[in-house]
């Protein structure tokens, strides 16, 4: 009788989403222009903005641009922007948890200083990407089933596991409808 080998899903769960960033998502957005960043492509559309200029309930942020918002989210949902889209995948999906598991110093929409154009914006989210791709490796094959803890709500009780393909699933969901407003954008400013 053979004995089965514990199965280490670290590797597993960072290729899930190493694999589709290094050679998919990362690419595409290597020359990402400030013009398309701030494109709407419909009137009304959320964005980032210089302070003072948005006209939705909420805009957030601690510098000189801030991010439409509301609280609640009116239905439906307004059509975001990739400088939008970007800011909630820096803060919303990335920062608040690197924060919460890896060490980042605190973030939320409110206090994120939101970037002016689209190269300090990659640099952001290169730099989130980074610090949640270290922590995850770090948590080992131990640290993925132990509970998310109260940073995560109601998911607290949920193994460290679950938030990874959670994270994983939204990047790749939020960063393919960056790439597809991309696509928009060219075939629509064809010069």
């Amino acid at each position: 009788m053979t004995q089965t080998a514990e199965l280490d899903l670290n590797p597993l769960l960072r290729a899930q989403f190493d694999g589709h960033w290094s050679h998919q998502l990362r690419p595409r957005l290597g020359d990402l222009t400030d013009e398309e960043y701030f494109w709407e492509p419909v009137p009304g559309a959320w964005n980032v903005r210089p302070r003072g200029t948005g006209t939705a309930p909420v805009q957030a942020g601690s510098g000189a641009m801030t991010i439409d918002f509301a609280i609640p989210a009116p239905e439906p949902a307004p059509v975001t922007t990739i400088a939008w889209r970007l800011g909630h995948v820096i803060v919303g999906v990335l920062a608040v948890r690197n924060a919460a598991h890896f060490g980042r110093a605190p973030a939320d929409y409110p206090s994120f200083e939101y970037a002016p154009d689209a190269a300090t914006a990659l640099d952001q989210l290169d730099t989130e990407i980074a610090t949640w791709t270290a922590g995850v490796a770090g948590l080992g094959t131990s640290g993925l089933a132990r509970p998310c803890g109260k940073a995560e709500g109601p998911y607290a009780e949920l193994p460290m596991a679950a938030l990874v393909l959670h994270i994983h699933r939204e990047l790749i969901h939020h960063l393919a409808e960056i790439s597809l407003l991309r696509d928009l954008h060219r075939h629509t400013h064809v010069a």
